[in-house]
């Protein structure tokens, strides 16, 4: 045979794609913590989404794409209207749960905000359920939506331990798809074999960059980035289960698979095996919306806030010591040019609640930072150095740290306490300390879109979770519908 003809011979799937189907279709949940920690997840980025309603910058993004659609058995998108096809409504739902930086977040070799998947799993559960009661089946319950949660959440959590996208440029919301392309196949009816060729045409639309997340080009597409991800995810499962084929070399392909292509000849590595680890240990973010790199700054700035406030214009200097990732991916100096560019600046979520004594969405508005000059001033005295101590407990998996330490020094030579702290408030080591907190700020997100009976009935709903888990999803989300 000649040497340039190459042999056609369709080779067995990957095993990465193996190895996730297998997880989605044949392992049982046996753990109450990873169930209850998966429902307080729901009403957290259920929260978020709400509270992200407040924000015309996020809203005019959502709804049909051509007005006065109507969809039968539409999926809702929760606090509005909307009746939207499942792939639009992950979008929406996705979006809106992404836009304040404010749900949850995995921090690995790659990072991450697993919830995100929420978008495709309640969009698909809700449809399906309308489908099934209108065919006289049986709804899904919000026990399968939880078990869809806990598995999307170990996929993409998983993945990310030991393979770090962005240091190839490559943005985390592709595990988004991966993982919701996986469980939303499954709860569609997909077999085995189906979900790896859902899988295979997840990783062939490979990636979007990371350029939109970081200086100079930080902007509001990394609002949206997940919303978009999770709706390719529906979209492409929705493909498969029309019959569409897959690929089944497509990490491992020589020249044109993902690994040549986009991973620099790599394959990927993996220390554990799927199961409920992820989900057990996700950090939840409570105290403030802001990248979760700076969320003990942040915590550490409000502690000093009594200590510093009456003496701004007195700083000679701030002096930060943080870990690698925050130094990489938010420390910049230099103008902030909207939202998204503040919210991806340690220096500028360390320096709102050290003059202000808290750090909230509205604080990354236009018109709050040219309103409050002495933010700038506060950046430009700052000094940030890496703790190679914070750096490797950062990717101890028996710690997870995401340690920052705060000094203030003062030009009369005197300074303020040294604050550190190695723990947000939503990490799994400070969890008796976190969830009546995270319950707190469910609350108050409810309070922002619905009356209070109807926060009530909702909250108690959720709080309760043997209830929580036998309720049919459509009714889940007529609760939802304002």
């Amino acid at each position: 045979m000649s040497a340039n003809v190459e042999l056609n011979n369709r080779p067995d799937p990957d095993q990465v794609l193996v190895d996730i189907a297998n997880y989605v279709c044949d392992y049982e949940i046996d753990s109450t913590e990873a169930y209850d920690t998966a429902r307080n997840c729901l009403m957290d980025t259920l929260g978020c989404g709400l509270l992200a309603l407040r924000f015309p910058e996020c809203t005019k993004l959502l709804g049909p794409l051509a007005e006065g659609t109507i969809v039968p058995n539409g999926a809702r998108v929760p606090g509005t209207q909307f009746r939207l096809d499942p792939v639009k409504a992950a979008w929406d739902i996705g979006c809106i749960v992404r836009w304040l930086d404010y749900n949850d977040t995995w921090l690995a070799a790659e990072w991450g905000h697993p919830s995100d998947n929420l978008g495709a799993i309640l969009a698909i559960a809700d449809y399906l359920s309308q489908q099934n009661i209108a065919a006289g089946k049986a709804p899904l319950t919000m026990r399968d939506v939880l078990t869809a949660m806990i598995k999307a959440h170990e996929i993409q959590g998983v993945i990310a331990l030991e393979n770090s996208f962005n240091r190839v440029g490559l943005c985390h919301v592709l595990l988004v798809r991966v993982a919701s392309t996986a469980v939303a196949t499954k709860m569609m009816g997909g077999s085995r074999e189906q979900i790896i060729d859902a899988l295979s045409q997840a990783w062939l639309d490979g990636s979007s960059l990371r350029t939109y997340r970081h200086s100079p080009n930080a902007g509001p597409r990394k609002s949206w980035a997940a919303g978009d991800a999770t709706s390719r995810a529906v979209r492409l499962a929705d493909f498969t289960m029309r019959g569409e084929i897959g690929y089944p070399s497509v990490l491992s392909a020589p020249t044109w698979g993902f690994y040549d292509v986009s991973f620099k000849g790599k394959e990927f590595e993996f220390t554990r095996p799927y199961g409920n680890y992820v989900m057990e240990n996700i950090l939840f973010k409570i105290s403030f919306p802001a990248e979760f790199h700076s969320q003990t700054a942040a915590e550490a700035a409000v502690r000093l806030h009594p200590q510093v406030k009456d003496r701004l214009h007195d700083i000679e200097k701030i002096v930060i010591h943080t870990h690698e990732s925050a130094i990489r991916i938010i420390s910049k100096s230099g103008p902030l040019n909207n939202p998204a560019d503040r919210d991806h600046c340690l220096q500028y979520m360390t320096a709102v609640p050290l003059a202000f004594g808290n750090l909230v969405a509205e604080h990354y508005e236009d018109s709050f930072h040219e309103a409050n000059p002495i933010i700038d001033e506060l950046r430009e005295k700052m000094e940030i150095h890496e703790n190679p101590t914070y750096t490797k407990e950062y990717l101890e998996p028996e710690k997870r740290s995401i340690a920052n330490a705060l000094q203030v020094y003062f030009k009369d030579g005197g300074c303020s306490d040294k604050i550190e702290i190695n723990y947000p408030v939503g990490h799994r080591r400070r969890r008796e300390e976190g969830i009546p907190l995270l319950e707190d700020k469910f609350k108050a997100n409810l309070a922002t879109r619905f009356p209070a009976k109807r926060c009530k009935e909702i909250f108690a709903l959720c709080k309760d979770q043997a209830k929580l888990e036998a309720t049919p999803v459509n009714e889940f989300m007529d609760m939802l519908v304002i």
